[in-house]
């Protein structure tokens, strides 16, 4: 087996990923959904020509080439996020908790088979830690970026959960600190949570160095118990400051394991 740290891994990884990183920024760069549809099907076509064996003549088809003949990655969870980000594009809510859970898994939990792949990583119980940890990271993100949303006149939480609440739009868009916000907030973070703990009880028999593609953890963890501290107020100003530990929090981990 290859050795995981190497230079030459680390190099493939980060022009790989890089593709992933442009995927996430195509929402946030467009205004008009035509032309973001075109962006992406620039990357599905780039996508389907490099795991054809005849990638563009471009850095990051090319390194994607590489790392796709190295570590044998998966097509699948390339199209996956591809598709995920183009129903994105709409800038619609959620109908459900359960559309939320789906395009977590797309979202999320198919970047970490990525990673998984790039270690050398087949397993299944790493393999059902990374969707219950996709899962709970996405919810928490829908969380975490509501306020700045809510300020752009967008609100993404799931319709279902809100109605249940009593919760308009409008509500999230203002930023009201009503409790019936807080109980959408409560039963959101509560299904990221279930979906952590499912994550942290299905690690223990995954692969040792597998821990690695699971270092996400620690921030939605940390995130979770910061909105409880804050009794489910998705807009209380503390949430929005850096967390200048994180960092080491995340070595420690490294190092010790989740």
């Amino acid at each position: 087996m290859l050795e995981c740290g190497s230079k030459e891994r680390g190099k493939h990884n980060t022009d790989c990923f890089s593709i992933l990183y442009q995927l996430g920024q195509v929402q946030d760069s467009v205004s008009d959904p035509v032309i973001g549809r075109m962006r992406l099907q620039f990357w599905r076509d780039t996508l389907e020509e490099t795991f054809q064996g005849n990638p563009p003549q471009q850095p990051v088809a090319l390194e994607l080439a590489k790392a796709v003949t190295k570590y044998k990655l998966t097509k699948q969870w390339f199209s996956r996020l591809i598709d995920a980000r183009e129903r994105s594009l709409d800038n619609r809510p959620h109908e459900t908790a359960n559309a939320l859970e789906e395009h977590s898994e797309h979202a999320v939990s198919s970047v970490l088979y990525l990673i998984l792949e790039c270690l050398g990583i087949k397993d299944v119980h790493a393999d059902h830690t990374a969707s219950h940890l996709g899962k709970a990271i996405g919810v928490a993100t829908a969380l975490r970026s509501t306020p700045f949303h809510g300020s752009k006149g967008k609100v993404y939480l799931p319709n279902d959960i809100m109605i249940k609440h009593g919760v308009s739009h409008e509500d999230i868009i203002r930023g009201r600190k009503h409790q019936q916000v807080k109980d959408v907030t409560y039963e959101l973070a509560s299904l990221a949570h279930s979906h952590l703990s499912k994550a942290q009880s299905l690690m223990s028999e995954a692969p040792k160095p597998a821990s690695r593609a699971f270092l996400p953890m620690v921030s939605c963890r940390t995130y979770l118990t910061q909105i409880q501290k804050v009794d489910f107020d998705i807009f209380h100003p503390t949430l929005r400051e850096r967390n200048h530990l994180l960092p080491l929090l995340l070595l420690k981990h490294a190092w010790i394991g989740l």
